[in-house]
């Protein structure tokens, strides 16, 4: 029997349980999945292009550059000195670029596995890590305001969007990232984008693992048209 092609996203702020879910569906779901990384972290990316992994690598270095005359740069920036230099511009222009063309080559490869019968199982999502609305209080630049909106305008949606909800405590409990203000606020965010994109679902992060499986396996049944028996779920 031929379903039709299925993508599911599963999202929330840092200790939401997003990778440890996905490596468990993969191991132990009886469906066919196939799990792609859709965040901005190379290192933690399973696809990604050779021209990503070099932009990485420039990223870090200029952050080890940037410690070493931590100094001089903040003299520099309370002289009130805001011009960006010609080599500052081409640098956001290629990293845009870039950006991009990693975006919708993972997407082309979701695309691919889909049309080979997978449920493609997305750690992350683009749209939602980086279209965040005022999040964390975050400047945005002209780059980052023009790769929001083509994130929002034109990038594909995936066709269920599972969101891992926990309180901002037990968040802050179990990675101790970010502070559990800045989580909640992470949080919320996501809640408020919840409530404009299709096929958004709220689910208990806190349960145990199994059930957490169990939940997102029952929920990929109802909104894909997979087979629902009862010993489909047994995820673990």
């Amino acid at each position: 029997m031929k379903f039709r092609m299925f993508s599911v996203a599963l999202i929330g702020p840092d200790g939401a349980g997003k990778s440890t879910i996905s490596r468990a569906l993969v191991e132990s779901s009886p469906f066919l999945f196939k799990a792609i990384y859709m965040g901005d972290n190379i290192e933690a990316c399973n696809f990604a292009l050779p021209t990503s992994r070099l932009v990485g690598y420039f990223r870090r270095r200029r952050n080890r550059n940037a410690e070493r005359s931590g100094a001089a740069g903040e003299s520099s920036t309370t002289s009130g000195s805001r011009k960006v230099s010609l080599g500052q511009m081409v640098w956001a222009a290629g990293r845009l670029a870039n950006l991009l063309a990693e975006e919708w080559y993972r997407q082309l490869l979701s695309w691919t596995y889909q049309a080979r019968g997978y449920i493609v199982l997305y750690d992350r999502h683009f749209l939602f890590d980086f279209s965040l609305d005022g999040v964390d209080s975050d400047v945005w630049t002209f780059e980052k305001r023009l790769h929001r909106w083509i994130l929002t305008r034109l990038y594909p949606r995936p066709s269920l969007v599972i969101y891992l909800d926990s309180p901002a405590e037990v968040l802050f409990a179990r990675k101790g990232e970010k502070t559990p203000e800045e989580l909640e606020n992470r949080r919320q965010a996501f809640l408020r984008q919840g409530t404009q994109v299709h096929n958004f679902v709220r689910v208990d992060g806190t349960q145990p693992l199994e059930e957490v499986c169990t939940e997102v396996c029952k929920l990929i049944a109802e909104y894909s048209g997979r087979p629902s028996t009862s010993n489909a779920f047994a995820c673990l």
